[in-house]
């Protein structure tokens, strides 16, 4: 029980976790009109880099033992943990970044997913958007769970919930979860994506999650690849990461990485965030 109420921020910590949201969610919309043919991966660093400097935070994947880059950029069967580089983007390539910001001892994480348009293959974009947009269907329904849930597993329930009803025969990463967010990017608790006999711990004001999906159009096996971090599927199948900063306070929840709070996200769930005062 101690363990767990130490996963709790106060008022003011949750107040101290708005600013580090947003710059990573100016971030990624730096990097997003980017992501289209002949940018490379390491360019789409570069723009999230830029902005982190602009706002006076730095990277808090840096501070991952071994990780050198601002974001990470995964394409086609890489799921997740894909290192920029010289890789050129093309026609068709679905495209998933996932970046985070530290500003004055706080952290933010978020993750979306573009699928670059190729007129020559339609049904292959028309696939991968798709997988897109069930995966982010996936992670709404999640933060909507969390808004009204007793514990924290039912977001987990949620999102393999809406993954099943979209009709496809999609796969849910199970070795790779979200986590609790604050001084450190990961922290307790684990936050599944799928169904677990664990109910978790209780949902209640001072919780902080970084919700985070990460579906395959074929079977969820992956596997690590020889630079130590790329996570791909074993099947060749394209993923789709969404992922988003989220905290439960007095009023509610307030989407910590969406330039709104959430609000067009939460709309379809009749679910309105409030802001954190």
């Amino acid at each position: 029980m101690g363990l767990r109420r130490g996963i709790y921020k106060s008022p003011a910590q949750l107040r101290a976790m708005v600013e580090p949201g947003r710059i990573t969610a100016a971030m990624l919309d730096a990097v997003r009109p980017l992501i289209v043919p002949g940018t490379t991966t390491l360019q789409l660093d570069a723009a999230a880099a830029a902005v982190l400097t602009s706002r006076g935070a730095v990277s808090n994947f840096q501070m991952v033992r071994g990780y050198r880059h601002t974001v990470c950029v995964s394409v086609n069967d890489e799921v997740v943990h894909g290192i920029p580089g010289d890789r050129v983007l093309a026609p068709g390539d679905i495209v998933s970044v996932d970046a985070g910001a530290q500003y004055r001892g706080w952290n933010g994480d978020s993750a979306i997913t573009v699928v670059i348009g190729d007129p020559d293959r339609p049904e292959l974009v028309a696939e991968r958007r798709e997988l897109s947009r069930v995966t982010e269907g996936s992670l709404w329904a999640g933060i909507a769970a969390l808004a009204g849930a007793s514990h924290l597993g039912e977001v987990g329930q949620a999102v393999q919930a809406y993954v099943e009803a979209s009709g496809h025969d999609y796969g849910i990463l199970r070795d790779y979860v979200g986590h609790g967010i604050g001084r450190r990017m990961h922290e307790s608790p684990s936050v599944f994506n799928y169904r677990v006999p664990d109910p978790g711990p209780v949902v209640r004001p001072g919780l902080v999650v970084a919700i985070e999906p990460m579906v395959v159009a074929g079977s969820e096996a992956t596997f690590v690849g020889d630079d130590g971090w790329t996570v791909s599927t074993v099947d060749g199948t394209a993923g789709s990461h969404w992922e988003h900063s989220v905290a439960v306070h007095d009023e509610g929840i307030w989407v910590l990485t969406a330039p709104d709070g959430g609000a067009a996200g939460l709309a379809p769930f009749g679910i309105e965030p409030s802001p954190i005062k």
